[in-house]
């Protein structure tokens, strides 16, 4: 065990998503299995520049593990993004005797962890918190599995009303960026086509696909469609598209928004956010930083921070040809 590190600080940034309270148990109920204490900061990097911490110990996590969102909030910190704020973060870290950091988030979160490392030489270990799954380094990140079950879920109802009027629905998911909600839940949901960011459907291949559907005889149709599709226009440019060249379509749009970071995390997202927070503690333990740590193949793997900001993710080119052999 490193013999430096005797306090650390744990925080949630950026987006919020299911399984991060489950991180923050993990965290502070392994720092108190190996006697050293534990710091929760309120709002991210924002409460850090403010002085927002809380002593936390093995009791004071109790009952969050099954709670969305996280009890240490989160915040999104211009202040953080200039050198005079980060050396106000700094101080309050010293001044507190907090020894190395445990950011839980996505992307930026990461950027900020390593510029806060590099500037002031501060152990800082990341663990990927993100509905998305988009991060590099992991095969899932916490959040996403909960997020593929809401929407099939919501898909799932969204279809009874399909199906009983004839109608077609556009149902937008989250992702940006990376295709991997709109991919999964839409063959999980059964849907006719699925739009993503990775693969440009063109809006002709769209309407042939529409055409066969209704030719074989399917009398209502699902479309999920993640918000940075390809094809560049939104569910309702799509839906008015649709109904001009298709007028036999009547057509509805369903944005699902942010019921998707919502409800209780998954078996799956607590389990693994489990793993991933006792990993976290014990990384900086042993003296290592600037890692984040996430699951590939079942096992939980340390990737370089800077890897895990630079590096991109893709979706399973396997799981786009299933999609087209089942949507037939």
């Amino acid at each position: 065990m490193s013999l430096n590190v005797k306090k650390i600080g744990v925080l949630t940034s950026g987006g919020d998503s299911p399984g991060m309270n489950a991180a923050i148990r993990a965290v502070v109920r392994t720092c108190a299995f190996h006697n050293i204490e534990c710091a929760g900061v309120y709002r991210g990097y924002q409460g850090m520049i403010e002085g927002d911490f809380k002593e936390m110990g093995p009791r004071s996590v109790n009952n969050i593990i099954n709670k969305g969102g996280t009890v240490l909030k989160s915040a999104r910190s211009k202040e953080f993004m200039t050198e005079e704020g980060r050396k106000k973060a700094h101080a309050n870290l010293v001044k507190n005797n907090i020894d190395a950091l445990v950011v839980i988030g996505g992307n930026g979160s990461f950027t900020g962890a390593l510029l806060f490392n590099k500037e002031f030489n501060f152990p800082v270990i990341g663990i990927p918190g993100t509905i998305d799954n988009d991060i590099f380094g992991t095969s899932f990140t916490l959040g996403y599995d909960t997020a593929l079950n809401t929407v099939v879920e919501v898909i799932d109802k969204i279809r009874d009303t399909a199906s009983s009027h004839n109608r077609l629905f556009f149902i937008e998911v989250m992702g940006r960026d990376a295709g991997h909600i709109a991919l999964n839940a839409g063959i999980g949901a059964g849907a006719e086509e699925i739009l993503i960011p990775e693969e440009d459907m063109g809006l002709d291949r769209l309407l042939d696909s529409l055409r066969k559907s209704k030719a074989s005889g399917k009398s209502s149709s699902i479309v999920v469609i993640a918000e940075g599709d390809k094809i560049g226009k939104s569910a309702f440019e799509l839906k008015d598209y649709v109904e001009e060249n298709m007028p036999e379509y009547d057509v509805r749009v369903s944005i699902l928004g942010h019921m998707q970071r919502g409800g209780s995390p998954s078996c799956f997202d607590r389990v693994l956010a489990s793993r991933l927070g006792v990993k976290a503690v014990e990384t900086l333990l042993e003296g290592k930083s600037n890692y984040m740590v996430g699951l590939i193949k079942d096992e939980i793997t340390l990737t370089p921070l800077e890897q895990a900001v630079k590096g991109k993710t893709q979706v399973d080119k396997e799981l786009i040809r299933v999609s087209d052999i089942v949507s037939i």
